[in-house]
Parts: C-alpha cells; structure tokens; sequence
C-alpha cells in the first residue's frame, strides 16, 4: 500500500460525461490546490481556479476547502468532515478513490451532477514534501 501522508499539490484535473466525452477541467485550466494527509489522521485540503480573471460568459469560480479525520485502506479513502468552506459538507463524509500513476496520486470519486451533467473527475496531485510533525508546527 503507496502512503498518502504527506503534502500534495494539485497538477492536473480532467472530467468527462457519461459518455466519456471531455468536460470542462474541475477547477478550470489552471487548477491550484494542496492537500496535507498528517500521520495522526487528520487532513486538510483547499483547491481553487487559479485564473486571475474569467473569461467572458464564464461566472462560476470553483473554490473547495475541507478538514477533518480520514481513514484510508490503500484504495479508499473517507475524510470525516469537520470544517468545510462548505457548510453542507460539514459533519458528511468526502469519499475518494486512490489509486497511483507513476509518483501521482489520482483521486476520483463516484460521479457528480456538475452544470446539469453528471461528471466523472480525477485529480492528479504530486507529493512535494512531507507532513509537518507538531514539533514543526
């Protein structure tokens, strides 16, 4: 089993319909976000459109942040959500799908209604450091 702790940033996103034809990125074309998995069993993430300006007829930005205790046994993962930029997210559970490529941890969840379709999403995220113990803190 590939360990999660640590600090991931966000690299990639891509969705697709059921047909699996190609959707607009989760998060737009220039996604940002971090995810730290602590070895106590906490985490927290936050990921955001990184554009500076949007595009004319676009008006959604994507914005998501979330902590709580997870769990996670080499292929899912569950975050008991505690905090939540979200607050119906707050006190549910965020379930994610693991699985590498390479040094990438790919996170996909089961499919979502997104702008009147349902999306498929993955999240591809790069390990840039390890978790920061409390004596760091």
């Amino acid at each position: 089993m590939k360990d999660i702790v640590g600090t991931w940033r966000l690299v990639k996103t891509l969705a697709r319909n059921d047909a699996g034809e190609p959707m607009h990125p989760p998060y737009g074309p220039k996604p940002r976000g971090l995810v730290v998995f602590y070895p106590d069993g906490r985490m927290m993430s936050v990921l955001c459109d990184g554009r500076s300006e949007l595009p004319p007829g676009e008006t959604v930005r994507e914005y998501n942040s979330y902590c709580g205790n997870y769990e996670y046994d080499g292929e899912n993962l569950v975050t008991h959500v505690d905090a939540s930029a979200s607050k119906d997210r707050v006190g549910g559970d965020q379930k994610r799908f693991v699985r590498f490529t390479g040094e990438h941890m790919v996170l996909t969840q089961k499919p979502r209604l997104w702008q009147g379709v349902m999306q498929h999403r993955e999240l591809h995220w790069e390990r840039i450091a390890d978790a920061p113990t409390n004596q760091e803190l």
